[in-house]
């Protein structure tokens, strides 16, 4: 199993930036991809920002050209650079990492997730 610690999330104004953080432990080595997915009140969990042990990044069309995935190998860690938020952004985020097997991403970690709440 990936265990992660996450931070970054909080209360920021529309048309303002926060800095997601991700910190896996565990299985680092089977890791293949780290994202974030986020989870609005009664609204089902969706991706939001993925990125590749070999760099390859997709992104929600909701959040593309204002959000920005990067990784740290080194530290194990994943950020997600979430620029000019709406009130639509809102969500609790939840870090996710994946192992592959054969031509197949499967999940071997969540993160417990972390608010953020967009609100003027």
């Amino acid at each position: 199993q990936v265990d992660f610690v996450e931070s970054g999330g909080g209360l920021v104004q529309p048309g303002g930036s926060l800095t997601l953080s991700c910190a896996a432990s565990g299985r680092i080595f089977d890791i293949r991809a780290m994202g974030w997915y986020r989870q609005a009140p009664g609204k089902t969990r969706e991706l939001v920002a993925s990125i590749t042990t070999d760099d390859s990044t997709n992104y929600a069309d909701s959040v593309m050209g204002r959000f920005t995935i990067s990784r740290d190998a080194a530290k194990n860690t994943v950020y997600l650079q979430m620029n000019s938020l709406t009130p639509e952004d809102t969500a609790i985020y939840f870090c996710n990492a994946d192992a592959r097997s054969g031509g197949y991403y499967y999940t071997i970690g969540w993160g417990r997730g972390i608010q953020v709440t967009v609100s003027s």
